[in-house]
């Protein structure tokens, strides 16, 4: 697992404090240094993954129903953190250092193991895989037409990169094949396909693919994304970093099998590495773009008492605020800067008898809003 770029984001400063700016600094993870620091940092003796670890707190791994965002992990987290601190000391666990890079890098880890992927039902994906005509083609381990082929050898079904690149990739021979049964382009929506995928992942025939994707360990997504023609016609209102707001890599997938038929020339094809590079260049720009609006932010540095210690000098609590470039906050600067400093600050909350402040997702987004308004 390589380089992922998680996107800190950036809420613009000015008379209107609800208004929203693009991202404008990124910070780098990598998936594999965050598997390396769940085992070191000994989340592992507390937490679990895929059946790696201890079972004392919830499976990172296991999807729920849920709509799970960083932002909502980056609230739980803080709403949760005296409890793990506690539970560290009761059981000898000595707390770890928690860098900005080292949190982007515990995160893209998550995204590694599909953290942030909506949950399906196989049961829709076995009805959508017949009505959808997919199985006209193609068959579970023999296919009716002898070019498509069959589930069993899709390697896409571990991979939602891989996958993204062979739908955009077969889409004109695919849809010429949809012309010529007289049939419909199958448009699909994001909890289709992950239906379906569920579906698929679950046969027997398929069970031993490992659920595991990488990204591209190099910065040229920008560049393909230049050289392919994409960034001639997504620009202004059609620009992904405003359309795809958290989006899973599974929606990115949807929204390009659906845009094909609408495009002008025939779309560029696109080698694996290439998808690999382009789609996680989109997600690092568009995943933690958040929607978090300052005036309800400030009402909540309000309401959750941060202004008692962080406006008064007295308290030894730094000032916040004046976010810019590095020092913009992001649900990754909040995660490191709650792991850093949280012990100290729950101890003089404890010694003004204050309550440990805990956030909604939604909460959480409008507070870093507001702090990066200021």
């Amino acid at each position: 697992m390589s380089i992922v770029r998680v996107m800190t984001r950036v809420i613009a400063a000015g008379v209107v404090l609800a208004s929203i700016a693009p991202a404008a600094d990124i910070v780098l993870g990598d998936a594999r240094r965050g598997e390396q620091l769940f085992e070191t940092e000994q989340c592992i003796r507390c937490h679990n993954v895929k059946g790696r670890g201890a079972n004392l707190a919830p499976d990172l791994g296991r999807r729920i129903d849920r709509d799970f965002t960083p932002t909502a992990m980056a609230s739980l987290m803080w709403n949760h953190a005296p409890d793990m601190w506690a539970g560290m000391k009761q059981r000898g666990i000595v707390k770890a250092e928690l860098s900005q890079e080292s949190a982007a890098d515990l995160f893209a880890y998550f995204v590694s193991a599909r953290y942030f992927e909506k949950p399906g039902d196989a049961g829709r994906g076995k009805l959508e895989f017949a009505q959808k005509h997919c199985a006209s083609c193609h068959g579970i381990d023999r296919s009716p037409n002898p070019a498509a082929p069959p589930v069993s050898q899709w390697e896409s079904l571990a991979d939602p990169v891989v996958l993204a690149q062979q739908m955009w990739n077969h889409g004109p021979a695919m849809r010429e094949a949809f012309a010529k049964r007289k049939l419909a382009w199958g448009e699909l929506t994001a909890q289709q396909l992950t239906d379906i995928l569920v579906y698929l992942q679950n046969l027997p025939e398929t069970k031993a693919l490992a659920h595991n994707f990488l990204f591209a360990p190099t910065d040229a997504g920008p560049a393909l994304f230049q050289s392919k023609g994409c960034a001639g016609c997504h620009v202004g209102k059609l620009a992904l970093e405003t359309r795809l707001r958290n989006q899973t890599l599974t929606e990115i997938a949807v929204d390009m099998w659906n845009h094909q038929p609408s495009m002008k020339n025939p779309p560029p094809q696109l080698s694996q590495e290439e998808m690999r590079q382009i789609t996680g260049f989109l997600w690092a720009k568009q995943y933690f773009h958040g929607d978090g609006n300052a005036e309800r932010g400030k009402k909540v540095f309000a309401e959750k008492n941060c202004a008692t210690c962080h406006s008064d000098p007295a308290s030894g609590a730094p000032p916040l605020g004046k976010g810019k470039g590095k020092d913009a906050y992001s649900d990754i600067t909040m995660l490191s800067a709650l792991w850093e400093h949280g012990p100290r600050m729950l101890e003089r909350m404890n010694q003004r008898n204050l309550a440990w402040p805990r956030f909604t997702a939604q909460q959480m987004a409008d507070l870093i809003g507001y702090l990066n308004s200021l």
